[in-house]
């Protein structure tokens, strides 16, 4: 019986398709065994039925969602890194490993010329034709529509494959989302995946829900919103002598929006966490999780974060933050503080 037990467990891991499984699990009849052991409510939500139906599949996005290295592994999301240069000599955006943000930072201040480059459509399917020759199907979101190419050529990527692969799934979704609101959805999609959530229904889910990740942020140093044209050099100037700290969102196109503008970076802090307070699920009684990224300014992550928590006493733990990626990074410059919650759909 025990023997039985194992040879089903390995029959199941290592088929794919319904019909092997339940063909293999009658042919040592142990088919019927499992049947009566799952008890009934837990074989019509589905979970166990679908664990040994479906073909496993993974998880994967890129570098600009923000998180570090070890929320990666945790998570157990393959990441693609973007590409980004100074003076010319380019790396990897590769949590950090390559160059630290703090001398990303600290050479940008230097003068040194930073670009930034997304992932090719070659890297692309490089990145997919590894997950499927692993023989597993793949759902892969990338950074919003709104500030880069990236999903474009993911796209055109999966449609190379298709025909190469015709029975592997390939997903690709928009995230419309940057930076840790990126990440704090492909933690949400971890957490469904895990609960037994099949890679068709995730895809829906996903479509149905990516506009409900809310980001708000602010920047104390308007430089290099001045250098990439996001602000004009005269306000940029005048905002700079003023301390005026422009609060931003990203739209329901997945665009970088202005939206007022604050004096002071306390001020800043505290309208941030008030607006969270208008969007988030069931506003104070929010009990989802919140994630905070910045650009060498820490501190005023911490104070934002601490605000939070003192706010709405029902979070899923703690505020997560993390470090502005240096893609993102490259266009923020140092100053940045960014807000990251579930909330009500972003309807502009």
């Amino acid at each position: 019986m025990v023997l039985r037990f194992f040879i089903a467990l390995f029959i199941i891991q290592a088929a794919g398709k319904t019909d092997t499984v339940r063909n293999q699990l009658r042919k040592i009849g142990f088919y019927p065994i499992i049947s009566r052991m799952i008890s009934i409510s837990a074989w019509s939500h589905g979970y166990i039925r679908r664990w040994i139906k479906m073909k496993d599949y993974c998880l994967s996005c890129c570098s600009t969602a923000d998180l570090n290295e070890e929320k990666f592994k945790e998570l157990g999301i393959t990441y693609l890194p973007f590409h980004f240069s100074l003076n010319d000599t380019e790396y990897a955006d590769d949590c950090g490993k390559s160059v630290s943000p703090a001398e990303l930072y600290r050479r940008m201040l230097a003068g040194e010329d930073s670009k930034t480059s997304q992932v090719t459509v070659e890297e692309y399917i490089k990145h997919f034709e590894k997950m499927i020759k692993s023989g597993k199907d793949v759902l892969h979101v990338t950074l919003s529509s709104g500030i880069s190419g990236s999903y474009n050529s993911a796209c055109v990527a999966r449609d190379e494959l298709k025909y190469e692969y015709p029975d592997s799934k390939i997903y690709v979704i928009d995230s419309l989302a940057a930076s840790s609101g990126y990440g704090l959805l492909m933690d949400k999609l971890f957490e469904l995946k895990k609960d037994g959530m099949g890679i068709d229904e995730l895809a829906a889910w996903t479509e149905d829900n990516k506009l409900r990740v809310h980001h708000w942020f602010f920047s104390s140093d308007l430089t290099f919103f001045i250098k990439g044209g996001r602000v004009t050099k005269t306000a940029g100037f005048v905002g700079n002598v003023l301390n005026i700290c422009p609060m931003l969102n990203v739209d329901f196109e997945g665009k970088l929006i202005p939206r007022e503008k604050i004096r002071g970076t306390n001020k800043a802090i505290r309208r941030a966490v008030e607006l969270m307070e208008q969007h988030a699920d069931n506003g104070l009684d929010y009990d989802g999780k919140v994630y905070i990224s910045n650009s060498e300014c820490l501190d005023d992550a911490k104070k934002e974060a601490s605000l939070i928590e003192e706010k709405f006493s029902k979070l899923n733990g703690k505020v997560e933050i993390y470090p502005i990626g240096a893609v993102i990074g490259a266009h923020t410059g140092p100053g940045t503080v960014a807000l990251f919650f579930w909330g009500d759909k972003r309807q502009d």
